[in-house]
């Protein structure tokens, strides 16, 4: 797959990271996360569902062969980036389908973030417990 032209692009959700290429795809197309295949690396169905979910919305499900490097955050964080990713990759394909993806939400980057831990508190935002005598 790596001496072939490409589309790119990044996706992000809390603290995972995923760089998504696109390959025009030959006859039996493939999807490879960080080496392995989707269904081994996102062993969950709906992490699966939830990944594919912008190449069903524009018909191109079997039209790429995708190759993904997932970094930090857990295993629905990096789905999500992936997710991201692939949308964001499709646009620079054909940006036709920008309408139809950001209509659906694919585009929207999720923006919560773990809130970190204050000095005097026991968590970001809980209190120790206030006794008056």
């Amino acid at each position: 797959m790596s001496d072939q032209t490409y589309y790119e692009s990044v996706g992000r959700r809390k603290s995972a990271t995923a760089r998504v290429r696109l390959y025009p795809a030959s006859e039996n197309p493939e999807f490879v996360v960080n080496g392995k295949p989707m269904t081994e690396y996102f062993p969950r169905l709906m992490d699966q569902l939830r990944i594919l979910e912008p190449l069903r919305l524009v018909d191109a499900e079997s039209q790429y062969n995708i190759s993904v490097l997932a970094k930090g955050g857990g295993i629905a964080g990096q789905a999500d980036a992936v997710r991201l990713g692939i949308a964001r990759a499709l646009i620079v394909v054909d940006p036709q389908l920008r309408a139809v993806l950001k209509k659906a939400g694919m585009l929207t980057r999720d923006a919560r973030e773990k809130e970190r831990k204050k000095p005097g508190l026991k968590r970001a935002r809980k209190a120790p417990q206030y006794t008056k005598r």
